[in-house]
């Protein structure tokens, strides 16, 4: 994968970053969710104190600790293969789709506008950016976080460009 990036000709990586489309952004609900759910159940769990309470609490955190564990595997994952990376360049930035493919690609040149809105809540943090460019649709994606490394990478880059929000 990052041969291919890199025979685009944008010039040196500056960085690499994982990014999410919508249906991220609701995973990472859904699983804010499950955790809140479990949460409840706990509580109820030990105010009630039932039967076989130990092992229901058991499977409980079961479930919660296999929902990290699965973020963390899918974090490792993308990293690895360069699924939904952004990959910014001196020269651009490249965006990859889930099979770790080019899914688009910009030159700084071609930019007129960084646009970035933030959705910070308990159940969505994301950060979305819209790059605006010459005679093409503008490129859009997420970044799930409350501080992406991601905003900072992209705004640095864009200012060295004379690209300005």
């Amino acid at each position: 994968m990052r041969q291919d990036v890199n025979g685009l000709g944008l010039g040196e990586q500056r960085g690499s970053y994982a990014i999410a489309g919508v249906g991220g952004a609701l995973l990472q609900m859904a699983r804010r969710g499950v955790v809140a759910l479990a949460g409840v159940v706990l509580v109820k769990l030990f105010v009630s104190r039932p039967s076989a309470a130990i092992v229901k609490g058991a499977v409980t955190m079961a479930v919660v600790l296999a929902l990290f564990d699965l973020g963390l595997a899918w974090n490792r994952a993308t990293a690895r293969f360069g699924i939904s990376r952004c990959y910014v360049c001196a020269g651009g930035l490249v965006v990859t789709n889930l099979f770790g493919g080019v899914r688009d690609a910009v030159a700084w040149s071609n930019v007129t506008g960084l646009n970035q809105t933030a959705t910070l809540s308990v159940w969505l943090t994301f950060h979305r950016f819209e790059i605006a460019r010459n005679g093409s649709v503008p490129l859009a994606f997420l970044a799930l976080g409350q501080k992406p490394a991601l905003a900072t990478a992209l705004q640095s880059q864009a200012a060295k460009n004379g690209i300005h929000r």
